[in-house]
Protein backbone atom coordinates (compact mmCIF):
# COMPACT_ATOMS: atom_id res chain seq x y z
CA UNK A 1 0.00 0.00 0.00
CA UNK A 2 1.39 3.38 -0.89
CA UNK A 3 2.50 5.95 2.03
CA UNK A 4 -0.73 7.63 2.89
CA UNK A 5 -3.15 5.77 2.17
CA UNK A 6 -5.89 4.16 3.90
CA UNK A 7 -5.49 2.98 7.86
CA UNK A 8 -7.32 5.99 9.38
CA UNK A 9 -11.45 6.62 9.50
CA UNK A 10 -13.36 9.23 9.14
CA UNK A 11 -13.22 10.34 12.92
CA UNK A 12 -9.87 10.23 13.36
CA UNK A 13 -9.04 12.45 10.23
CA UNK A 14 -11.31 15.12 11.29
CA UNK A 15 -10.14 15.23 14.85
CA UNK A 16 -6.92 16.03 13.19
CA UNK A 17 -8.32 18.89 11.16
CA UNK A 18 -8.26 22.82 12.41
CA UNK A 19 -9.04 25.70 11.05
CA UNK A 20 -6.89 26.87 8.58
CA UNK A 21 -8.18 30.16 7.03
CA UNK A 22 -6.25 33.18 10.00
CA UNK A 23 -4.33 36.19 8.82
CA UNK A 24 -5.90 35.83 5.70
CA UNK A 25 -8.19 38.58 4.76
CA UNK A 26 -10.54 39.25 2.01
CA UNK A 27 -10.66 41.56 -0.59
CA UNK A 28 -10.42 45.22 0.51
CA UNK A 29 -12.17 48.33 -0.67
CA UNK A 30 -8.66 49.90 -1.76
CA UNK A 31 -8.28 46.94 -3.96
CA UNK A 32 -12.27 47.29 -5.37
CA UNK A 33 -11.05 50.97 -5.76
CA UNK A 34 -7.73 50.22 -7.97
CA UNK A 35 -10.11 47.75 -10.27
CA UNK A 36 -12.82 49.96 -10.95
CA UNK A 37 -9.75 52.72 -11.82
CA UNK A 38 -7.88 49.77 -13.65
CA UNK A 39 -10.94 49.31 -16.07
CA UNK A 40 -11.24 53.09 -16.78
CA UNK A 41 -8.33 53.23 -18.13
CA UNK A 42 -8.56 49.76 -20.22
CA UNK A 43 -12.19 51.32 -21.83
CA UNK A 44 -10.18 54.21 -23.09
CA UNK A 45 -7.66 52.09 -24.61
CA UNK A 46 -10.76 50.12 -25.87
CA UNK A 47 -13.06 53.14 -26.93
CA UNK A 48 -15.62 52.34 -24.63
CA UNK A 49 -17.79 55.06 -22.90
CA UNK A 50 -18.68 52.67 -20.22
CA UNK A 51 -19.43 49.07 -19.45
CA UNK A 52 -22.53 47.26 -17.95
CA UNK A 53 -21.75 44.33 -15.16
CA UNK A 54 -24.41 42.27 -14.69
CA UNK A 55 -24.66 40.12 -11.17
CA UNK A 56 -22.06 37.56 -11.13
CA UNK A 57 -18.26 37.12 -10.81
CA UNK A 58 -17.63 40.13 -12.96
CA UNK A 59 -19.36 42.37 -10.13
CA UNK A 60 -18.23 40.84 -7.34
CA UNK A 61 -14.45 41.30 -8.59
CA UNK A 62 -15.25 45.20 -9.47
CA UNK A 63 -17.59 45.62 -6.94
CA UNK A 64 -17.81 43.39 -3.95
CA UNK A 65 -21.58 42.29 -4.53
CA UNK A 66 -22.00 38.82 -4.43
CA UNK A 67 -24.92 38.71 -6.25
CA UNK A 68 -26.49 35.65 -7.27
CA UNK A 69 -27.50 35.81 -11.17
CA UNK A 70 -31.40 35.53 -11.70
CA UNK A 71 -33.98 36.57 -14.55
CA UNK A 72 -34.06 40.13 -12.70
CA UNK A 73 -31.61 42.99 -14.05
CA UNK A 74 -29.00 43.62 -10.76
CA UNK A 75 -25.36 45.32 -11.83
CA UNK A 76 -23.24 48.18 -12.34
CA UNK A 77 -22.75 50.63 -15.45
CA UNK A 78 -19.06 51.90 -14.59
CA UNK A 79 -18.35 54.81 -17.23
CA UNK A 80 -14.88 55.84 -18.61
CA UNK A 81 -15.06 58.46 -15.53
CA UNK A 82 -17.28 59.45 -12.99
CA UNK A 83 -18.88 57.47 -10.62
CA UNK A 84 -20.70 54.35 -10.65
CA UNK A 85 -24.24 53.75 -11.09
CA UNK A 86 -26.17 50.76 -9.73
CA UNK A 87 -29.51 49.35 -10.69
CA UNK A 88 -31.10 47.36 -8.52
CA UNK A 89 -34.35 45.78 -7.63
CA UNK A 90 -36.14 48.26 -5.44
CA UNK A 91 -37.12 45.48 -2.95
CA UNK A 92 -33.56 44.07 -2.96
CA UNK A 93 -31.78 47.78 -2.32
CA UNK A 94 -30.90 46.94 1.59
CA UNK A 95 -29.34 43.79 1.13
CA UNK A 96 -27.73 44.54 -2.17
CA UNK A 97 -26.58 48.55 -0.55
CA UNK A 98 -25.01 46.03 2.77
CA UNK A 99 -22.60 44.66 0.36
CA UNK A 100 -21.00 47.40 -1.50
CA UNK A 101 -17.38 48.46 -1.04
CA UNK A 102 -17.48 51.34 -3.80
CA UNK A 103 -19.96 54.25 -3.49
CA UNK A 104 -22.01 54.78 -6.61
CA UNK A 105 -25.75 56.08 -7.57
CA UNK A 106 -28.62 53.57 -6.98
CA UNK A 107 -31.52 53.63 -9.32
CA UNK A 108 -34.06 50.76 -8.12
CA UNK A 109 -36.71 49.92 -9.97
CA UNK A 110 -40.39 48.12 -9.11
CA UNK A 111 -41.53 44.50 -10.41
CA UNK A 112 -43.42 46.11 -13.00
CA UNK A 113 -40.94 48.59 -14.36
CA UNK A 114 -39.13 48.21 -17.57
CA UNK A 115 -36.08 48.10 -16.43
CA UNK A 116 -34.23 48.27 -19.70
CA UNK A 117 -35.52 51.76 -20.19
CA UNK A 118 -34.30 52.31 -16.59
CA UNK A 119 -30.69 51.16 -17.79
CA UNK A 120 -30.80 53.33 -21.14
CA UNK A 121 -31.95 56.28 -19.16
CA UNK A 122 -28.65 55.92 -16.20
CA UNK A 123 -26.50 55.64 -19.29
CA UNK A 124 -27.58 58.64 -20.53
CA UNK A 125 -27.39 60.38 -17.19
CA UNK A 126 -23.86 59.03 -17.18
CA UNK A 127 -23.26 61.24 -20.42
CA UNK A 128 -22.87 57.45 -22.46
CA UNK A 129 -26.10 58.25 -24.85
CA UNK A 130 -24.49 58.17 -28.28
CA UNK A 131 -21.18 56.20 -27.00
CA UNK A 132 -19.69 53.07 -27.31
CA UNK A 133 -21.26 50.45 -24.24
CA UNK A 134 -19.03 47.47 -23.15
CA UNK A 135 -21.85 44.62 -22.20
CA UNK A 136 -20.79 42.10 -19.82
CA UNK A 137 -19.75 38.94 -22.17
CA UNK A 138 -21.05 36.79 -19.22
CA UNK A 139 -24.66 38.44 -19.24
CA UNK A 140 -27.55 36.63 -20.37
CA UNK A 141 -28.76 37.73 -24.33
CA UNK A 142 -32.24 38.51 -23.28
CA UNK A 143 -30.41 41.26 -21.91
CA UNK A 144 -28.00 42.26 -24.70
CA UNK A 145 -31.30 41.69 -26.71
CA UNK A 146 -33.77 44.48 -23.77
CA UNK A 147 -30.99 47.45 -23.77
CA UNK A 148 -30.07 47.33 -27.55
CA UNK A 149 -33.61 47.45 -28.12
CA UNK A 150 -34.29 50.45 -25.50
CA UNK A 151 -31.12 52.45 -26.34
CA UNK A 152 -30.66 52.11 -30.49
CA UNK A 153 -28.50 54.96 -30.42
CA UNK A 154 -25.49 53.15 -28.61
CA UNK A 155 -23.11 50.92 -29.95
CA UNK A 156 -22.41 47.52 -27.79
CA UNK A 157 -19.66 45.39 -27.80
CA UNK A 158 -18.24 42.91 -25.52
CA UNK A 159 -17.05 44.11 -22.01
CA UNK A 160 -14.29 41.62 -22.43
CA UNK A 161 -11.03 43.52 -23.02
CA UNK A 162 -11.92 45.13 -20.11
CA UNK A 163 -13.17 42.46 -17.59
CA UNK A 164 -10.58 39.77 -18.42
CA UNK A 165 -8.31 42.69 -18.66
CA UNK A 166 -8.12 43.19 -15.77
CA UNK A 167 -9.04 39.70 -13.39
CA UNK A 168 -6.71 37.75 -15.68
CA UNK A 169 -3.95 39.47 -13.80
CA UNK A 170 -3.92 38.44 -10.28
CA UNK A 171 -3.12 40.60 -6.93
CA UNK A 172 -0.81 39.78 -4.36
CA UNK A 173 -3.68 39.57 -2.34
CA UNK A 174 -5.92 37.61 -4.56
CA UNK A 175 -2.72 35.34 -5.01
CA UNK A 176 -2.74 34.69 -1.14
CA UNK A 177 -6.01 33.89 -0.80
CA UNK A 178 -5.95 31.23 -4.03
CA UNK A 179 -2.87 30.09 -1.94
CA UNK A 180 -4.25 29.38 1.40
CA UNK A 181 -7.40 27.78 -0.27
CA UNK A 182 -5.37 25.57 -1.99
CA UNK A 183 -3.02 24.37 0.75
CA UNK A 184 -6.48 23.51 2.60
CA UNK A 185 -7.54 21.52 0.18
CA UNK A 186 -4.33 19.53 -0.24
CA UNK A 187 -4.81 18.58 3.81
CA UNK A 188 -8.20 17.83 2.82
CA UNK A 189 -7.06 15.26 -0.40
CA UNK A 190 -4.44 13.71 2.66
CA UNK A 191 -7.17 13.07 4.92
CA UNK A 192 -9.55 11.83 2.07
CA UNK A 193 -6.26 9.21 1.19
CA UNK A 194 -6.25 8.31 4.61
CA UNK A 195 -9.76 6.78 5.24
CA UNK A 196 -10.04 4.46 2.01
CA UNK A 197 -10.86 0.81 3.19
CA UNK A 198 -11.75 -2.09 1.19
CA UNK A 199 -15.71 -1.89 0.41
CA UNK A 200 -16.01 2.22 1.20
CA UNK A 201 -18.29 4.01 -1.31
CA UNK A 202 -17.57 7.01 -3.69
CA UNK A 203 -20.38 9.07 -1.71
CA UNK A 204 -18.99 8.65 1.60
CA UNK A 205 -15.76 9.42 0.39
CA UNK A 206 -17.19 12.87 -0.98
CA UNK A 207 -19.27 13.68 2.26
CA UNK A 208 -15.87 13.17 4.04
CA UNK A 209 -13.93 15.40 2.13
CA UNK A 210 -16.97 17.90 2.47
CA UNK A 211 -16.97 17.57 5.98
CA UNK A 212 -13.24 17.85 6.03
CA UNK A 213 -13.29 21.22 3.82
CA UNK A 214 -15.54 22.29 6.60
CA UNK A 215 -12.97 21.82 9.38
CA UNK A 216 -10.10 23.54 7.37
CA UNK A 217 -12.14 26.14 7.43
CA UNK A 218 -14.27 26.52 3.99
CA UNK A 219 -17.50 27.70 5.37
CA UNK A 220 -19.56 26.14 1.77
CA UNK A 221 -17.79 23.14 2.27
CA UNK A 222 -16.96 21.47 -1.06
CA UNK A 223 -17.56 23.65 -4.13
CA UNK A 224 -17.53 20.01 -5.94
CA UNK A 225 -16.23 16.78 -5.82
CA UNK A 226 -15.69 13.59 -8.03
CA UNK A 227 -14.37 10.51 -6.75
CA UNK A 228 -13.80 7.67 -8.86
CA UNK A 229 -13.03 4.34 -8.79
CA UNK A 230 -11.56 1.89 -10.77
CA UNK A 231 -12.12 1.44 -14.51
CA UNK A 232 -14.71 4.50 -13.68
CA UNK A 233 -11.49 6.97 -13.30
CA UNK A 234 -11.07 7.29 -17.46
CA UNK A 235 -14.14 9.58 -17.20
CA UNK A 236 -12.56 12.90 -16.76
CA UNK A 237 -15.63 14.23 -14.68
CA UNK A 238 -16.88 10.93 -13.13
CA UNK A 239 -20.10 8.41 -13.92
CA UNK A 240 -23.65 8.72 -12.14
CA UNK A 241 -23.81 5.43 -10.55
CA UNK A 242 -21.90 5.25 -6.82
CA UNK A 243 -18.98 2.27 -6.66
CA UNK A 244 -17.33 1.00 -3.79
CA UNK A 245 -13.60 0.39 -3.39
CA UNK A 246 -11.72 -2.87 -4.40
CA UNK A 247 -8.34 -3.70 -3.91
CA UNK A 248 -5.55 -2.70 -6.65
CA UNK A 249 -8.33 -0.02 -7.46
CA UNK A 250 -7.20 3.40 -9.29
CA UNK A 251 -8.24 6.10 -6.69
CA UNK A 252 -8.82 9.56 -8.47
CA UNK A 253 -10.60 12.57 -6.25
CA UNK A 254 -10.84 15.95 -7.97
CA UNK A 255 -12.21 18.64 -5.39
CA UNK A 256 -12.13 22.33 -4.47
CA UNK A 257 -13.60 24.88 -1.97
CA UNK A 258 -13.78 28.75 -1.57
CA UNK A 259 -12.26 30.80 0.77
CA UNK A 260 -13.55 34.34 0.67
CA UNK A 261 -14.56 33.96 -2.93
CA UNK A 262 -11.75 32.58 -4.28
CA UNK A 263 -11.27 28.95 -5.58
CA UNK A 264 -8.97 25.86 -5.04
CA UNK A 265 -9.21 23.08 -7.43
CA UNK A 266 -6.48 20.01 -6.99
CA UNK A 267 -6.77 16.33 -8.46
CA UNK A 268 -4.75 13.45 -6.92
CA UNK A 269 -4.56 10.09 -8.54
CA UNK A 270 -3.08 6.67 -6.81
CA UNK A 271 -3.56 3.43 -6.22
CA UNK A 272 -5.38 1.31 -3.16
CA UNK A 273 -3.01 -1.70 -2.87
CA UNK A 274 -0.26 -2.67 -4.69
CA UNK A 275 0.29 -1.04 -7.99
CA UNK A 276 0.81 -3.14 -11.22
CA UNK A 277 3.28 -2.11 -13.68
CA UNK A 278 0.97 -0.98 -16.31
CA UNK A 279 -0.40 1.59 -13.47
CA UNK A 280 2.93 2.55 -12.33
CA UNK A 281 3.75 3.30 -16.03
CA UNK A 282 0.68 5.26 -17.09
CA UNK A 283 1.47 7.41 -13.67
CA UNK A 284 4.90 8.22 -14.35
CA UNK A 285 4.16 9.66 -18.28
CA UNK A 286 1.36 11.48 -16.55
CA UNK A 287 3.49 12.79 -14.00
CA UNK A 288 6.35 13.72 -16.80
CA UNK A 289 3.39 15.61 -18.53
CA UNK A 290 2.68 17.95 -15.99
CA UNK A 291 5.77 18.85 -15.64
CA UNK A 292 6.40 19.16 -19.15
CA UNK A 293 3.77 21.31 -19.32
CA UNK A 294 5.23 23.60 -16.43
CA UNK A 295 8.36 23.73 -17.77
CA UNK A 296 7.46 25.64 -20.89
CA UNK A 297 4.77 28.29 -19.36
CA UNK A 298 6.17 31.32 -18.79
CA UNK A 299 5.92 35.11 -19.61
CA UNK A 300 6.01 36.01 -23.11
CA UNK A 301 4.80 32.75 -24.51
CA UNK A 302 0.92 32.06 -25.55
CA UNK A 303 -1.26 29.89 -23.35
CA UNK A 304 -2.09 27.29 -26.13
CA UNK A 305 2.09 26.42 -25.89
CA UNK A 306 1.56 25.04 -22.78
CA UNK A 307 -1.14 22.31 -24.04
CA UNK A 308 1.22 21.58 -27.20
CA UNK A 309 3.98 20.93 -25.48
CA UNK A 310 1.89 17.62 -23.29
CA UNK A 311 0.67 16.35 -26.81
CA UNK A 312 4.58 16.68 -28.25
CA UNK A 313 5.71 14.84 -25.43
CA UNK A 314 2.85 12.39 -25.23
CA UNK A 315 3.30 11.18 -28.78
CA UNK A 316 6.62 10.23 -28.11
CA UNK A 317 5.30 8.05 -25.39
CA UNK A 318 2.88 6.40 -27.78
CA UNK A 319 -0.07 8.26 -26.65
CA UNK A 320 -2.19 10.26 -28.97
CA UNK A 321 -2.28 11.93 -31.23
CA UNK A 322 -4.18 14.94 -30.58
CA UNK A 323 -6.95 14.33 -28.33
CA UNK A 324 -7.21 10.45 -29.74
CA UNK A 325 -7.00 7.87 -26.60
CA UNK A 326 -5.40 6.37 -24.95
CA UNK A 327 -4.32 10.20 -23.96
CA UNK A 328 -5.56 12.87 -23.11
CA UNK A 329 -9.04 13.82 -24.26
CA UNK A 330 -9.25 17.51 -22.54
CA UNK A 331 -7.11 20.96 -22.49
CA UNK A 332 -3.98 20.64 -20.15
CA UNK A 333 -5.96 23.69 -18.13
CA UNK A 334 -8.09 26.54 -17.58
CA UNK A 335 -7.51 29.51 -15.34
CA UNK A 336 -8.97 30.08 -11.94
CA UNK A 337 -9.51 32.66 -9.46
CA UNK A 338 -13.26 33.79 -8.18
CA UNK A 339 -14.76 31.10 -10.99
CA UNK A 340 -13.50 27.92 -10.71
CA UNK A 341 -12.70 28.13 -14.92
CA UNK A 342 -11.92 31.70 -16.51
CA UNK A 343 -9.08 32.68 -18.89
CA UNK A 344 -6.50 32.01 -19.89
CA UNK A 345 -7.11 28.26 -20.64
CA UNK A 346 -4.23 25.92 -21.92
CA UNK A 347 -5.78 24.63 -24.59
CA UNK A 348 -5.22 25.06 -28.91
CA UNK A 349 -6.25 28.19 -30.07
CA UNK A 350 -5.74 30.40 -26.75
CA UNK A 351 -3.03 33.06 -27.90
CA UNK A 352 -3.26 35.13 -24.41
CA UNK A 353 0.46 35.87 -23.91
CA UNK A 354 1.47 34.54 -20.54
CA UNK A 355 2.36 37.66 -17.80
CA UNK A 356 3.08 38.15 -14.52
CA UNK A 357 -0.12 37.46 -12.00
CA UNK A 358 -1.87 34.80 -14.54
CA UNK A 359 -3.06 31.45 -12.88
CA UNK A 360 -4.14 28.17 -14.25
CA UNK A 361 -4.35 24.70 -13.20
CA UNK A 362 -1.75 22.31 -15.70
CA UNK A 363 -3.80 18.86 -15.34
CA UNK A 364 -3.14 16.80 -18.70
CA UNK A 365 -4.79 13.61 -17.56
CA UNK A 366 -4.29 10.68 -19.01
CA UNK A 367 -7.04 7.74 -19.84
CA UNK A 368 -6.67 4.38 -20.95
CA UNK A 369 -10.27 3.45 -21.94
CA UNK A 370 -11.79 0.28 -20.17
CA UNK A 371 -9.06 0.12 -17.83
CA UNK A 372 -8.21 3.73 -15.73
CA UNK A 373 -7.45 7.17 -16.01
CA UNK A 374 -4.77 9.39 -14.07
CA UNK A 375 -5.30 13.04 -13.38
CA UNK A 376 -2.49 14.77 -11.54
CA UNK A 377 -3.73 18.55 -11.60
CA UNK A 378 -1.72 21.38 -9.28
CA UNK A 379 -2.11 25.28 -10.06
CA UNK A 380 0.46 27.25 -11.17
CA UNK A 381 0.85 30.89 -11.40
CA UNK A 382 3.48 33.32 -13.29
CA UNK A 383 6.35 34.85 -12.45
CA UNK A 384 9.10 37.43 -13.60
CA UNK A 385 11.03 34.64 -12.62
CA UNK A 386 9.01 31.44 -14.07
CA UNK A 387 5.80 29.66 -13.15
CA UNK A 388 5.53 28.90 -9.75
CA UNK A 389 3.21 26.01 -8.02
CA UNK A 390 0.26 26.54 -5.20
CA UNK A 391 0.47 22.93 -4.16
CA UNK A 392 3.73 20.94 -5.38
CA UNK A 393 2.80 18.18 -7.41
CA UNK A 394 2.03 14.50 -6.55
CA UNK A 395 5.13 12.80 -5.41
CA UNK A 396 5.09 9.61 -7.03
CA UNK A 397 2.93 6.48 -6.83
CA UNK A 398 4.38 4.88 -3.75
CA UNK A 399 4.51 8.33 -2.12
CA UNK A 400 1.56 10.71 -3.84
CA UNK A 401 1.50 12.97 -0.79
CA UNK A 402 5.45 13.30 0.39
CA UNK A 403 4.88 11.85 3.33
CA UNK A 404 7.46 9.10 3.66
Amino acid sequence: MAIGIGGSNAAAELAKLKDMTGGVEPIQPAEHAARVARAQALMKQHGLDAIYIEAGTNLLYFTGVAWRRSERLAGALIPASGPLHYIVPAFERGTFTGMLQIPGDMHCWDEDADVYRLLANVIEQAGCANGTLGFDESAPYFMYEGIRERAPGIRIKSAAPVTSGCRLRKSAAELALMQRANDMTLRVHQAAAAILRDGIGTDEVADFIDAAHRAVGARRGSTFCIVLFGPDTAFPHGVKAPKRLERNDMVLIDTGCQLHDYHSDITRTYVFGEASARQRDVWAHEKRAQAVAFERVRMGIAAEEGDRAVRDYLVTAGYGPGYALPGVPHRTGHGIGLDIHEGPYLVGGDRTVLDEGMCFSIEPMLCVPNEFGIRHEDHAYITADGPRWFTQPAKSIDDPFALG
